[in-house]
Formats: C-alpha cells, structure tokens, sequence
C-alpha cells in the first residue's frame, strides 16, 4: 500500500519504545521474586504519581450516573473556558478572556490544531534542541519543517535571541518553544523570551509556547506565562500535568481573537468536540480544596527534584542545570562510557530501572543525555537510585 510521504518524516516516539522493552523485562526472570527478581521500577514516562483529584473523580461520576453524556460545542463547555479565565486572573493576573480560550483533546490536539492553522509547505519552525519530540512532529505533519538548533547549558538548553536571528530566514514562519521544558525542566528567562518574541512579531511571525508544566514551575523568576507578552502569543496547556488528569485528555489553547473562529472550524471537522465527561470533571480543579492539594502536589515534586539531582550528581550522572520545573532531570551520561540508549538498556536489564535515553529530544546531545522523571512516589525514587549507583559502579569495574 502507497503510504503518503509525510509518514517517513515521523520518527518513532522512542520514549514509548522504551517502555514496550521496560514491559517485556518486567515480564521476565529478572522482575518475577518467585525467581530472585525485584520489580521494574518506572522512571521513563511523564506521569504524576498523583493522578486526578477526588473531587474531579467524584464529578465524573456524578456526571456519567445522571446518563446523558451530550456533545459540546468544539471550543469546549463554557463555563470550564471561563474557569480557566478566572485561573489565569487569579493566578498571573492576566486577563484573558473566556472567548480567547479552546478546550481540546489534550495538549496534543491543542499542538495539532495550532500547527494545522498556522504552518504548511514551505514554511520553517525554530525550536530548540533538545525538545520535545512530539513538537517537532507535529510541524512536519503539516508539511512544514522544523528547524532545531542546539541549545546548550549555557542557554539552559532554550533558544536565545541572538540563534533565532541568526536561522530565521524567509521561509520562517515562527518559533516554538516550551518554558519549562521536557526533557530539562528548565524554562526560558523571561527577558530572553521577551526579546524573542518582539523579534519574531517585527518579522511578521508567530511565537507557539507548549506551557503545559508552567505550573509546575519552583522559581518565581520563570512562573509568568508567555501570554504576558501579548495577545498575539499561541500558548498551549493540558490539564495532564498540573491538575493530573493525563488519561482524561484534556488540554486547552489561548489564542489570539483572529485564529478562535479558525481553530473551531479545525476541531468541529477532526474531534467535534473534546471529551464532555474530561470536561465535567476539570471543573472541580478549580474548587478551593483541589486548588490548595495541587500547591501541595507541586511542593512534593520539589521536594523529589532536591533529592535526586544531588544524588544523580554524586554518582556520575550531572544535571548540568537544575530544573526550575516540570519533574524531569536532564543528566548528563557521557562519564560513564555508554551513550544514553546503551545505558538505559543496561539499567533496564541490569538495575531494573526504567529511564528515557535522549535519543527522542534531539540529534545536538541524544546519545550524550539521558531523563529520569521524579514524579514517581519518593520511595521509589531512592530505591531506584540505589540501584542505578549500584550497577554504576559495577560498569566501572568491569
């Protein structure tokens, strides 16, 4: 069968590669203790230990038991639209108005529906290497390219201003930048940002920030969203992260007023609307009680991230820059004489820890950097690190 040509462009998501081996070694001798194992112990996906609040578990039950699960309208309930207007007033004193906002189906549909309204052939996205894989996939989708540019620690592996004059070129269309990041869990500083975005809107182009972890952000320095800068800023968020909702994909645009009417054309055709019962039970995020667990939440992610990357440090595993946020660390593998696919294996098989190589994020340091998410239970995070300095040091003498 003749499959279109944009196929070859999509490389595979090799975080969730990695989890199919993580699962197939679980499965095996070394995680069965009826044979001596222990168990996998998962640090390679993105997931909050968490999960959604009580009270958002309650809502959708309440919901679904009354019977009637009807579509929405494209753009999302109205009235979940306005919480989030109310979110933003409460919580960046932005206003930005209901109308401006999209609920979508998750980050991803909110990543889509952007890039299918604003890029096509011809046109170039700057981003930064490394980055989120799915990102860049999602502007080659549309038939556009995306150009990475290799954003070392010096730059807090972000793009600076000086990079996006350098590359930006007639076919530039925009940049895309995440703040703060998967895989470093470091944001842009927000003058930096500022001075990209004026640049990019002199040139007649559009500034795409993914702020999914923005709330998940441990530095007051980098807790301002990038719609500060503007109306005319395209920021993308999901209730996945912050709010703990990631099998309910559930996510939202903010969009400038000239791009609502055409993103709604967008999702009326591909998913008519998000999920209404997702939608039911995000409204009970913004209740009092919910609210005040999630600050708790993002105190315990802290909490993990002071813990582990002195740990990661001590055995020969650097984090070059401390994350400002998300509950990602970028650690540098290079001293252990393995690229970071080969070590990751190893670990699998070896330690029983599941990590993510960075062969995902970026050509500029994949085979040097490997992730390790903390946003596994605390427990975990010390038994794993265990092990990992364990088998470290048995790679060392042998």
């Amino acid at each position: 069968m003749h499959l279109a040509s944009r196929v070859d462009r999509i490389q595979p998501f090799y975080v969730m590669e990695c989890a199919k081996r993580a699962d197939e070694i679980a499965r095996s001798a070394v995680c069965d203790p009826g044979q001596g194992g222990r168990h996998m112990i998962y640090l390679n996906i993105g997931e909050p230990d968490f999960g959604a609040s009580a009270a958002v578990r309650e809502a959708a039950s309440r919901f679904t038991a009354a019977g009637q699960v009807p579509y929405t309208q494209a753009t999302g309930l109205v009235a979940l639209r306005q919480r989030l207007s109310d979110w933003y007033r409460n919580t960046q004193n932005l206003n930005i108005a209901p109308e401006r906002i999209v609920i979508t189906a998750g980050a991803s549909a909110a990543l889509q529906l952007a890039c299918l309204a604003l890029f096509e052939r011809g046109d170039e996205v700057l981003m930064p290497d490394p980055s989120y894989p799915c990102n860049r996939h999602f502007v080659a989708a549309v038939d556009a390219t995306p150009v990475l540019l290799p954003a070392g620690a010096d730059q807090r592996f972000q793009l600076n201003l000086a990079q996006v004059q350098q590359h930006w070129t007639d076919q530039s269309r925009g940049v895309l930048l995440a703040s703060p990041s998967n895989p470093t869990g470091t944001s842009i500083a927000p003058d930096e940002l500022a001075r990209i975005h004026a640049f990019v809107r002199e040139r007649g182009g559009v500034t795409v920030v993914d702020e999914i972890y923005q709330a998940l952000s441990y530095d007051d320095r980098y807790r301002r969203s990038a719609l500060a800068l503007g109306d005319d800023v395209v920021s993308i968020n999901s209730f996945s992260k912050y709010f703990g909702m990631t099998g309910w994909r559930l996510g939202w645009l903010v969009l400038p007023d000239s791009m609502v009417y055409p993103v709604e054309k967008l999702a009326q055709n591909l998913y008519i609307c998000p999920s209404t019962i997702a939608q039911k039970a995000a409204l009970a995020n913004f209740e009092p009680a919910s609210l005040t667990e999630f600050e708790r939440r993002r105190d315990e992610l802290r909490r993990r991230r002071d813990m582990v990357v002195p740990a990661l440090n001590a055995m020969g595993l650097p984090v070059p820059v401390l994350p400002d946020g998300a509950f990602y660390a970028w650690a540098d593998a290079s001293g252990t004489g393995l690229g970071s696919w080969d070590l990751c294996m190893d670990l699998m098989q070896h330690a029983q820890v599941a990590l993510t190589p960075g062969r995902d994020f970026g050509p500029a340091f994949g085979e040097r950097f490997l992730r390790l998410s903390f946003a596994s239970s605390m427990d975990d995070l010390r038994e794993a690190l265990e092990r990992i300095r364990v088998r470290l040091g048995q790679l060392t003498s042998s």
